[in-house]
């Protein structure tokens, strides 16, 4: 049987035969990880493989951005700026998957379901309503962005590896919410009870 029988997007389902094997068996470490820790599987990763050397790229790039031992920011912070883009954005896969994600992180339900729903209404340090405020404001007005976000970023205490990670992350969650949105992606209904 096929690992790809479901039709959780727009899309076509993957076909396992086009799928060179040694890449088909990163992406089943990947599943493998995701099913041992969550007890289900982020759907985008029985989407992506329709397209499986684009999506190795995807994975690479994400792992480059989120890797603990070479980055700068937390997890938690950046969760925080990709729920912020993607509650801009309205995108609501991404909302589910990330908001579990910031939910195992902090171990905080509450707070995650105001940072959700509104960041401005969540409780937030001077440095997390700094990041909240540079997410939206470089995902609603692109176009009107200058040197300020930056320096309010440094005012914050953030250093310039910092502001580049951010800018990196924000771009990040952009760049997933529109073709996430676009596919139609069916986020896993596991997502909205996990880490509560």
């Amino acid at each position: 049987m096929s690992k790809y029988e479901e039709q959780l997007s727009y899309l076509q389902k993957p076909n396992e035969e086009e799928i060179p094997e040694d890449i088909q068996q990163l992406f089943d470490q990947h599943v493998e990880k995701q099913q041992e820790q969550n007890g289900f599987v982020n759907n985008l990763f029985k989407i992506l493989p329709l397209n499986a050397l684009q999506y190795k790229g995807f994975l690479e790039f994400k792992y480059s951005l989120f890797n603990e031992e070479t980055t700068y920011l937390s997890l938690a912070d950046k969760e925080m700026i990709g729920l912020v883009v993607s509650s801009t954005n309205n995108c609501s896969y991404c909302l589910t998957s990330h908001s579990d994600v910031l939910r195992g992180l902090t171990k905080n339900p509450g707070w995650v379901d105001q940072l959700t729903y509104n960041y401005r209404s969540a409780k937030l340090t001077e440095k997390q309503r700094a990041l909240c405020d540079y997410a939206y404001r470089v995902t609603r007005y692109p176009n009107e962005i200058t040197t300020k976000e930056v320096d309010l970023l440094r005012e914050a205490g953030f250093n310039d590896h910092e502001i580049l990670e951010a800018a990196h992350v924000a771009g990040f969650f952009n760049y997933t919410n529109r073709w996430v949105s676009t596919i139609g992606a069916v986020a896993n209904p596991g997502h909205y009870g996990h880490n509560r």
